[in-house]
């Protein structure tokens, strides 16, 4: 039988779906949000607030706030070598199933040559010791381990070190309310639990699962840009006999887990706006189903900036940002949301009112708020 074949609509209502930026959820916990998309992309500290707002009917940036001071979630180096929201327990599990790729990125980096005459398990061994005193940021770091190897780059050391060990970025650093620089700490201290030691090969397909589920129907390709692994076709071939299976216009297999919603493409999707680093635009090799190749260098700057985005008719259709200004009674917060193509009045309106909406939660200080739509740009 010839696998039925999904369109780029019929992809994109599906990922709006399970991302819940379809019909934002009035029932799921912030945790039991970030659990379902196996984390938040989180380079930018205050990207999570916002990707959970634009998810969640209700939610209070002070909830995710509570979630962070309470070792229920954290931030660490994850998919793809960058920095994740995770829950506890997926810190726990995630960490050792990407270190292959976390060893495959450090030999690719400049500094492993400034670190090739130490021996990585002594510098494990010494950042665990320095880090189970307290918590410490990248210049304590560059000064201890420095000290113990005066001829080799300081900031060489602290650069392996984070990918050579599980390391967390503990508050305040995350915290809408007030942040801070990077403090650091491994994850077993911080949660006060040993990472997971089970089955590895279980656990990485159970992770699978989860990414399908969440980001589904995908190529193995997508899985394997989502997370940064390679030699996941073993993985999805272990999987195939349990999972649903269609192509792509192009004749690519897509894999997907058996009752995972696929709503009509015709589904309309009323204008949204989506969080700057939104994993929505990071987690498939080919992002046709949400963004046009036209656009991504709109999108996706140098070093590796993603910018806040607006989807229209469920694509990306612009972008979006808030400017601050000034301090107590002269604080201001304006977003302005700039079009890649014309917006239809109702698609305008939608905009304004989840712009307004969006800086009361934001920014609940701001003696100004305004929300600026501009024309579409050339």
């Amino acid at each position: 039988m010839t696998n039925p074949v999904l369109g780029p609509r019929a992809l994109n209502r599906a990922l709006l779906e399970r991302q819940l930026l379809l019909n934002p959820s009035a029932s799921r916990s912030p945790l039991e949000t970030i659990e379902w998309l196996v984390g938040m992309q989180s380079q930018a500290p205050g990207a999570p607030y916002l990707g959970l707002w634009t998810r969640l009917d209700g939610f209070s940036f002070g909830e995710l706030e509570t979630l962070m001071t309470e070792r229920q979630v954290t931030r660490m180096v994850l998919m793809r070598g960058t920095v994740h929201l995770v829950s506890a327990a997926d810190a726990l599990l995630l960490r050792p199933l990407v270190q292959p790729m976390l060893d495959r990125t450090f030999r690719q980096n400049a500094f492993a040559r400034a670190v090739s005459g130490v021996e990585r398990d002594e510098v494990v061994a010494v950042g665990r010791e320095l880090l189970g005193r307290a918590a410490l940021g990248p210049a304590e770091l560059r000064r201890e381990l420095g000290a113990r190897w005066p001829e080799v780059d300081p900031g060489a050391l602290v650069n392996a070190l984070r990918l050579w060990a599980p390391l967390v970025q503990v508050p305040p650093r995350g915290l809408w309310s007030r942040g801070g620089g990077p403090r650091y700490a491994t994850v077993e201290d911080w949660l006060g639990r040993p990472m997971e030691s089970g089955s590895p090969a279980a656990a990485l397909e159970a992770v699978v699962l989860r990414y399908l589920a969440a980001f589904g129907p995908a190529t193995v390709a997508d899985v394997q840009k989502w997370c940064g692994l390679t030699g996941l076709r073993e993985v999805v071939d272990r999987l195939r006999p349990g999972l649903r299976t269609f192509r792509d216009e192009g004749g690519r297999e897509l894999y997907d887990v058996p009752g995972a919603p696929l709503p009509d493409p015709a589904t309309p999707v009323p204008a949204r706006l989506v969080a700057d680093f939104d994993n929505l635009l990071l987690s498939h090799a080919d992002r046709a189903r949400v963004l046009d190749d036209a656009y991504r260098t709109r999108v996706m700057g140098v070093n590796g900036v993603v910018r806040g985005t607006i989807l229209v008719d469920g694509f990306v259709g612009g972008i979006w940002g808030i400017e601050r200004t000034g301090k107590g009674d002269r604080a201001s917060a304006t977003l302005t949301v700039s079009p890649f193509v014309p917006l239809s009045a109702d698609d305008g309106e939608a905009l304004e009112a989840q712009g307004a909406r969006l800086l009361t939660a934001s920014d609940p200080s701001a003696a100004v708020r305004a929300v600026r739509i501009g024309p579409p740009a050339p």
